[in-house]
């Protein structure tokens, strides 16, 4: 019986689960029931483009923020929070508080990539 076993964890963001699937669709003929659902799911955000998320990624990890670990990073990058009462509900399924200047400020460098 196979054991597979896990060679890395980080969290992915829901454009890199799409290009995910897209490499999995067309590796394989037809897709299972899973990955067919995963794939309706993804299709209902309209992602930021791969160099805009990762330039989004970089600005958010550069603010100095101490407690914004990798995967609140990458929930951000996918919903692209308009205003503070959008990040706190992105936010708020983590153990994370943040002062009111932090989230001023990732608000700010988000603005700027849904301005672009």
């Amino acid at each position: 019986m196979v054991n597979p076993q896990f060679i890395e964890q980080k969290p992915l963001s829901l454009g890199e689960v799409k290009e995910v699937l897209a490499k999995i669709e067309k590796r394989d003929t037809q897709m299972n029931f899973l990955s067919n659902k995963a794939k309706e799911y993804v299709q209902t955000f309209p992602p930021l483009s791969e160099k805009k998320r990762e330039e989004l990624h970089k600005k958010l990890a550069e603010l100095g923020v101490t407690r914004l670990k990798e995967e609140v990073i990458a929930k951000i990058t996918d919903f692209v929070p308009k205003d503070i009462n959008e990040l706190k509900v992105i936010t708020q399924a983590y153990t994370l508080t943040l002062s009111k200047k932090d989230q001023d400020s990732i608000v700010e460098v988000v603005s700027k990539f849904v301005k672009e």
